[in-house]
């Protein structure tokens, strides 16, 4: 194995084991090229990989950190946060923010519903205590007539629906949006920050089963999948 690469699985070993935690500065060059008995360049190519890689940051005249996390979701494939987090080997836990009936003529017609009114619900998912999903949905009652009655500090939406309901089809977009700062507020964001928003729709049967905007602060979470 090149020394790069074994420099490389190093560094990736003593975050991962939680020797070196995110946001921390990582031994120099100096300091590697000394552990390693290698030459300067092969640490510098190292250190440039994990940095492409995302897994340091450089910061001239400071020196080289490890990269803050971002949490990983995957889009193509409708999950429940609480597994993905759990699958992490870290702790979910959700705060509801408002679980009331809602005549929004925006959620009526995303719903495709004559009349009022639809479920509204508000919840912020945290993972190990860092806010990182903002989750704003409305359910058609027709097909969930008990949502306002659920603990969804104990069951996500996801998996309450899921359960009662397999979904049938579904349509997404992604955004890249700067949040309102109620929303910036409770995902604990900087002015300016921007956030991932993912807006989805899906079905059960030939009903819109619910409309929901999904928050992620940029800096925390990226979205991915496989087909």
């Amino acid at each position: 194995m090149p020394a790069y690469e074994q420099i490389k699985r190093y560094v990736i070993r003593r975050i991962s084991e939680g020797d070196w935690k995110p946001g921390g500065l990582i031994p120099s060059e100096t300091e590697l090229v000394k552990e390693f008995g290698v030459a300067r360049m092969t640490v510098s190519r190292a250190l440039r990989e994990l940095t492409t890689d995302r897994v340091l940051t450089r910061v001239q005249g400071s020196g080289t950190f490890v990269a803050p996390q971002r949490y990983e979701s995957t889009v193509l494939e409708i999950r429940n946060i609480a597994d993905e987090i759990a699958a992490r080997g870290h702790r979910h836990s959700a705060r509801v923010l408002t679980l009331e009936p809602s005549d929004d003529p925006h959620a009526l017609e995303a719903l495709g519903l004559a009349g009022g009114p639809a479920f509204h619900s508000c919840i912020v998912h945290s993972e190990e205590g860092e806010p990182i999903q903002y989750e704003d949905r409305y359910v058609n009652p027709k097909v969930f007539p008990d949502y306002l009655q659920q603990d969804f500090t104990v069951e996500t939406p996801n998996h309450y629906m899921v359960r009662l309901a397999p979904i049938q089809r579904a349509e997404f977009r992604i955004y890249a949006q700067k949040p309102d700062a109620y929303v910036r507020r409770h995902l604990m964001m900087d002015i300016g920050e921007p956030c991932l928003q993912l807006w989805r729709r899906t079905w059960v049967g030939d009903d819109v089963a619910t409309s929901v905007q999904l928050w992620h602060p940029a800096s925390r979470f990226h979205l991915a999948g496989n087909v």
